[in-house]
């Protein structure tokens, strides 16, 4: 008997994630993992060609590499002085790191609280609402997580931008020595792909809507949400949590199969008659 008990009670639990808590709990989760793979993971290139007028010393494939946390000030490239067999060293310009870096913090301690919450949510459902204190911890980090997605994509989508700039070709021929006389042709060979970039900012005001809207599902778990209703003094609502817990006793009916005192069917007809405070039995016929 317990070995099929289980299996249901396994089920039962998982019915959480088809409400919005949980549902978007996983959502976040997800879109977590988007948003720091695709900016901690980025590697870029491009490429820049000197055509010297003594053709011996041009350089028509200049690689620059760059990556994640994007110190700019620490990329170096070799480049030709036209003059001879000559090259110098060469450093990009500007520090990126600090919006990056603070972007992809948020995004890993945003995956680990969604998943850890997830599992509360299934397995530990008592422990949660025991004496309210997990949704209100869950609340208060609710709202947390939303300021800081907000403020760590709106700061990684200016890094970016800056990024970008200190990374085009162009601005970068205007640090080569060589580039700066006529007699010698500087172009791009190609320029750095921004897709993976471009969709980490995208997932971060994405992760910040789902946080933002993820809020009042996790009010209506608190006893702050669940006291204004019971001071409103109506009738009680027909909802059910999306813990699984009833909020309301349906149809009067308590546990042990008797009637409230405010359900909506009486209880039925004694055999009895009350008369003056004394019943009066009716005997059966011999």
């Amino acid at each position: 008997m317990s070995g099929i008990l289980l299996p249901l009670a396994s089920a039962a639990a998982f019915q959480v994630l088809k409400y919005p808590l949980g549902f978007i709990r996983v959502l976040e989760w997800l879109f977590a993992i988007f948003a720091f793979a695709t900016c901690g993971g980025y590697t870029g290139q491009l490429r820049l060609s000197v055509d010297c007028m003594e053709k011996a010393g041009s350089n028509l494939s200049i690689a620059i590499h760059f990556s994640y946390p994007f110190r700019l000030q620490q990329v170096s490239f070799e480049a030709p002085l036209c003059e001879g067999m000559r090259s110098e060293r060469l450093y990009l310009s500007g520090d990126y790191s600090s919006s990056a870096e603070f972007f992809v913090t948020i995004s890993v301690f945003a995956f680990l609280y969604s998943l850890m919450a997830t599992v509360v949510y299934i397995f530990y459902q008592n422990k949660y609402r025991e004496n309210n204190r997990g949704p209100l911890i869950d609340f208060i980090v609710t709202v947390v997580f939303s300021f800081l997605w907000l403020v760590s994509s709106s700061a990684w989508a200016k890094a970016l931008s800056d990024v970008k700039t200190a990374t085009d070709p162009d601005e970068v021929q205007l640090l080569v020595s060589a580039c700066k006389h006529q007699s010698n042709k500087c172009g791009s060979v190609h320029g750095p792909r921004w897709s993976g970039l471009n969709t980490s900012v995208v997932f971060g005001f994405l992760n910040f809507v789902l946080w933002a809207g993820n809020i009042w599902f996790v009010f209506k778990e608190t006893g702050w949400h669940k006291g204004g209703v019971k001071q409103q003094g109506g009738p009680p609502e027909k909802q059910s949590s999306p813990l699984g817990q009833q909020a309301y006793n349906p149809g009067g009916v308590d546990q042990s199969g008797g009637y409230g005192a405010q359900g909506d069917h009486a209880p039925p007809p004694s055999e009895y008659s009350q008369v003056g405070g004394a019943s009066t039995l009716y005997p059966n016929p011999m």
